[in-house]
């Protein structure tokens, strides 16, 4: 249990930790190159080091510490079959990237997770897997962990996912890396794009023309240096913080602003948020920037379409600052939502309306009515990272004490979230 009480304000900086996405694929990348590629800013949360964890059971030399990790990779062919199943722990993005990646190896692995895992739809990766050649089998045909691999000779497809995610994209085409011809991935939206960007500092040739990626089979990766910017989806809670807590200012470092992750940003900018973009940079492809956020008088806008792949995992937080905006914000085709760690939106309107908040959920998302206060009350994070420092944030504006159940969720994505909460309080 973590007590949160309101903050008077909230003032310094902080250095965000690495990007959860990019730490994934540069351990994973790292690992079928040849050679030796250095990580730094590593993000060292449950959900990378289940990754890492992984190949080293198949037998690559992986040396962590902290944010620094070295991966000698010696290609793909290296990988060992794994005598023992693959524990991914709470990661979605390690169980599917690896579901593409094992899907051409030429032997049978079986991949595992938690409780939450389980309930989460494999079937999205594995139908387009079927269809390439690879052999995969689990609970309900495949739908559900724990899935079974054995993997062989693939053939490149071109495919419509129906779903805008990158998670199912980025397996896709390391299945095609390993098939025959050319793989194609076509999206109804454009979701996170580091793969991509991460596949070309690694020497793969990628093919971009508008909503589709395409890879030729074959490509090898050569090893590279990966230095990891920070994950605005971590910043996105101190944005949403420094924004709300009444005389607040915070400037965040080194965050990633890559377009396809941007969105936070753009709904921050539409409400009428005083934020400041500073210092932008590209390190390994990616857009880098310093961002300061100030106390703000916020609108109630709409966001859908096009805008929801690119601020998925931030829309609980997203929910929190809609209840201190005037107006209404309606959120709109997130049934994405439902499938993730928790179904988010009942997690999100059960527990904000628990702390006074008027929202309703609608089977694809929500409508949030402001300005409301809020007041205190004992919640949980329901086991989801993003929904225990959504929580946390609330509290920091709640009359009464936040009394978090489960606060070690947090973990996975952000270790030190509280530490710099606290310092942040403790600045002002």
């Amino acid at each position: 249990m973590e007590t949160i009480t309101k903050a008077q304000s909230l003032q310094g900086s902080v250095i965000i930790p690495g990007d959860k996405s990019i730490s994934h694929r540069a351990v994973m990348f790292g690992a079928i190159a040849k050679g030796t590629t250095r990580i730094t800013n590593f993000l060292p949360g449950a959900d990378c080091l289940s990754t890492i964890s992984c190949f080293k059971q198949m037998g690559v030399h992986i040396e962590q510490d902290g944010a620094s990790v070295v991966v000698k990779g010696k290609g793909m062919d290296a990988l060992q079959e794994p005598t023992e199943l693959l524990n991914v722990g709470n990661s979605g993005t390690t169980f599917r990237l690896m579901m593409g990646l094992l899907a051409g190896r030429p032997f049978h692995s079986v991949l595992a997770g938690d409780e939450s895992i389980a309930k989460r739809p494999m079937n999205r990766v594995s139908i387009p897997l079927l269809q390439m050649g690879a052999t995969i089998d689990g609970r309900n045909n495949g739908t559900f962990a724990p899935i079974s691999i054995r993997g062989g000779n693939l053939n490149g497809i071109s495919y419509d996912s129906p779903v805008a995610s990158a998670q199912v994209k980025s397996a896709i085409l390391l299945a095609g890396l390993q098939a025959t011809g050319n793989t194609t991935v076509t999206e109804t939206h454009r979701s996170r794009n580091h793969t991509e960007n991460m596949f070309e500092s690694f020497g793969v040739n990628v093919i971009r023309d508008g909503l589709s990626v395409s890879v030729t089979g074959g490509q090898e990766l050569k090893a590279t240096n990966v230095e990891v910017p920070g994950d605005i989806s971590s910043a996105a809670f101190f944005l949403v913080a420094g924004a709300i807590v009444p005389d607040s200012t915070i400037t965040l470092l080194n965050v990633g602003i890559n377009h396809t992750r941007s969105g936070i940003v753009d709904v921050l900018e539409q409400m009428g948020a005083d934020l400041t973009i500073q210092n932008k940079r590209i390190v390994n492809q990616e857009e880098v920037a310093d961002l300061t956020i100030k106390t703000s008088e916020l609108t109630g806008i709409t966001i859908e379409g096009e805008m929801i792949p690119r601020l998925i995992d931030e829309l609980p937080v997203i929910a929190l600052l809609a209840t201190q905006a005037q107006g209404t914000t309606v959120i709109k085709n997130a049934e994405e939502l439902k499938v993730k760690e928790t179904n988010r939106i009942d997690a999100v309107v059960h527990a904000l309306n628990k702390l006074g908040a008027s929202i309703e959920g609608t089977g694809d998302g929500m409508i949030i009515k402001g300005h409301t206060p809020l007041h205190g009350g004992e919640v949980s994070s329901l086991g989801d990272h993003r929904i225990g420092m959504m929580l946390a944030v609330a509290g920091c504006i709640t009359d009464g004490k936040v009394n978090l159940k489960l606060p070690e969720a947090i973990r996975v994505s952000y270790p030190d979230f509280f530490d710099h909460l606290k310092q942040l309080r403790a600045g002002s």
